[in-house]
C-alpha cells in the first residue's frame, strides 16, 4: 500500500500517515525479515506479504483492481469526481463499498469538505448511519470504506415499488429521524437529507449516509451561510440567502422527504431552480388526499416557513403519526469504534480480539492504530468484523417484497495469494409500481452534489 500523500486533509492527516507507515514497516519487518518463502505466517501477515510482494496481487493494485485489504467486485454508483464500488475485505471476507475519490478533481472547497466528511463519519456510531470503517490514501485517490447496503437507495426502491403505506413510512422516517437526533446531539449538522442518501439495509431498516456536506458546529445556535444540498430539499431561508440554524435545515428536508415517502411524489417541483424557488419561498403543496389527519398534520408542521416554529427531535418522535412505530434504536457503544480493552470486556469486543488474535492482528497493532482511527488496516478489521457480529446479514434486502439475497461468507481465513452539479434536471418517468397503486409521473426535482450558492 505504498503511497505518496498529500496534505490537503490537514496535519493530523499526516501525522496519522506517518503512523500507518510505522506500523507498516514493523509489521513488514517481522514478515519479510530473514524468512524463508515457506515460513509460516499468520493470515494478517499474508496479506501484508501479498500486497508488497505477490507479483499478481501488485499487478491488480496497478489496474485499480485492489486496493489495501480490499479487492474491488463491480460498481455501484459514479459521482461528479467519484466512483462507488463494491469490494472484498481480504480478511472477514465482508462486503463493502469503497467511495474512490479523484484528487485531481478536488478543489479546494472540496478537499475541505472531505477532510469534514471524514472527519464526521469517523466519529459517529450509530445504527442507522452508514459506517466509516477506513480511510486508505494512494497516489492519486482517496478511499472511503464504508458499510455496504445491499438495497441501494431509498430513492430507488420508491420509484420502482411505489409509495409506502402510513405503517411501513413511520417505521422509515423514526429511524432516520434517530440518525438525525442523534448526529445533532454531537453538533453535527447532515444538510443533505434527501431519499438518496437513504440506502436499504434490511427488512424495514434503512441507514442515513452521505457526509459529504456534513458540518460540525460549536453550538447548534450556531448560524451557517453556505447552500448545501439538494435543491428540492432546500428550506426556504437557504434561498433568501440569509444566514440559517442547521438543525431546522434538516427539520424541513424530514419533511419533503416524509412526504415522497408517502406520495412518491415532492412536495415543491420544477424544472429551474429559480422556479423551484419560486414555490418553496410560497411555501404552499397539495396535501397528499389518500394520507391520514396525522400524516398531512407532520408534514404541514415540519415545511412551515418559519424556521423557530419547526418542531425539535423530541416532539417529532411524539407526534401521533409516529406512535405506533417502533420504538428507535439506541447509539451503537464506543467499541464499534475502537476496542476498550477493558479488565472486563463486552462479550462482542471479546470475541472479535480473540478473532483478531487467531489472524495474526495483536492488541499492540490495535492500540498503534487507535490513534488513526479509521486510517489503521488493523481497527478497520476490527469495526468491519464487530459490525459483523452485532449487525447478522438479513435474510433479504427489500423494504416490502421478500428476495432472496447474499449473506455475508462466514469468517474466514485467506489463502497465500495466488452526483449530478446544482441545476441539472431529472428527466420525467413514468412508474411502473408493484403495489397496485395508481401510476404516477414523477419528476424528482433537481438534484445537487455539489455545494451551490443560489
Amino acid at each position: 500500500m505504498p503511497a505518496a500523500r498529500s496534505t490537503y486533509l490537514g496535519e493530523n492527516l499526516n501525522a496519522g500517515n506517518a503512523a500507518a507507515a510505522s506500523i507498516s514497516a514493523r509489521s513488514l519487518s517481522s514478515v519479510c525479515g530473514d524468512e524463508g518463502e515457506g515460513a509460516e505466517r499468520s493470515p494478517y501477515d499474508r496479506v501484508l506479504y501479498g500486497l508488497h510482494h505477490d507479483q499478481r496481487w501488485l499487478k491488480e493494485v496497478t489496474l485499480g483492481r485492489r486496493v489495501g485489504f480490499y479487492r474491488f467486485r463491480g460498481e455501484l454508483g459514479q459521482g461528479n469526481f467519484s466512483t462507488v464500488r463494491l469490494a472484498l475485505h481480504q480478511l472477514t471476507r465482508d462486503k463493502v463499498a469503497v467511495k474512490v475519490i479523484d484528487k485531481s478533481k478536488l478543489d479546494q472547497k472540496t478537499q475541505r469538505m472531505l477532510a469534514r466528511e471524514i472527519a464526521n463519519m469517523d466519529a459517529v456510531a450509530h445504527p442507522n448511519i452508514i459506517r466509516l470503517f477506513e480511510v486508505v490514501e494512494t497516489l492519486s485517490r482517496i478511499h472511503l470504506v464504508v458499510e455496504f447496503a445491499g438495497g441501494g437507495e431509498l430513492f430507488n426502491t420508491i420509484t420502482t415499488e411505489g409509495r409506502m403505506t402510513e405503517l411501513q413510512a413511520a417505521s422509515i422516517f423514526t429511524q432516520v429521524l434517530s440518525a438525525i437526533a442523534y448526529l445533532h446531539g454531537l453538533s453535527i449538522i447532515h444538510r443533505d437529507i434527501k431519499a438518496e442518501n437513504v440506502f436499504v439495509a434490511g427488512p424495514d431498516l434503512v441507514k442515513l449516509g452521505d457526509f459529504g456536506f456534513s458540518t460540525r458546529v460549536n453550538d447548534l445556535e450556531q448560524q451557517l451561510s453556505t447552500f448545501c444540498g439538494s435543491p428540492p430539499y432546500a428550506a426556504p431561508e437557504l434561498y433568501k440567502d440569509e444566514s440559517y440554524l442547521g438543525p431546522a435545515v434538516d427539520t424541513w428536508a424530514l419533511g419533503v422527504l416524509l412526504y415522497f415517502i408517502l406520495t412518491a411524489d415532492m412536495p415543491f417541483k420544477a424544472s429551474t431552480v429559480a422556479g423551484l424557488k419560486r414555490h418553496i419561498l410560497a411555501g404552499t403543496f397539495d396535501t397528499p388526499e389518500h394520507t391520514s389527519a396525522p400524516a398531512n398534520d407532520l408534514i404541514t408542521r415540519l415545511l412551515v416557513q418559519d424556521p423557530a416554529q419547526r418542531p425539535t427531535s423530541e416532539e417529532i418522535a411524539s407526534h401521533e403519526f409516529l406512535a405506533n412505530a417502533r420504538t428507535p434504536p439506541a447509539p451503537l457503544p464506543p467499541y464499534v469504534l475502537a476496542p476498550t480493552f477493558s479488565d472486563e470486556p463486552d462479550p462482542t469486543e471479546n470475541e472479535a480480539l480473540k478473532i483478531l488474535e487467531y489472524w495474526g492482528i495483536s492488541r499492540s497493532n490495535l492500540e498503534d492504530g487507535t490513534p488513526m482511527g479509521a486510517r489503521s488496516p488493523s481497527l478497520a478489521t476490527y469495526r468491519i468484523l464487530v459490525h459483523r457480529l452485532t449487525t447478522p446479514p438479513p435474510p433479504h434486502t427489500s423494504l416490502t417484497t421478500p428476495t432472496q439475497g447474499t449473506q455475508n461468507p462466514p469468517v474466514s481465513t485467506p489463502t497465500t495469494p495466488s452526483k449530478d452539479t446544482g441545476g441539472s434536471v431529472s428527466p420525467r418517468r413514468k412508474l411502473r409500481l408493484k403495489n397496485g397503486h395508481t401510476p404516477v409521473s414523477l419528476n424528482s426535482g433537481i438534484k445537487s452534489k455539489a455545494c451551490v450558492i443560489v
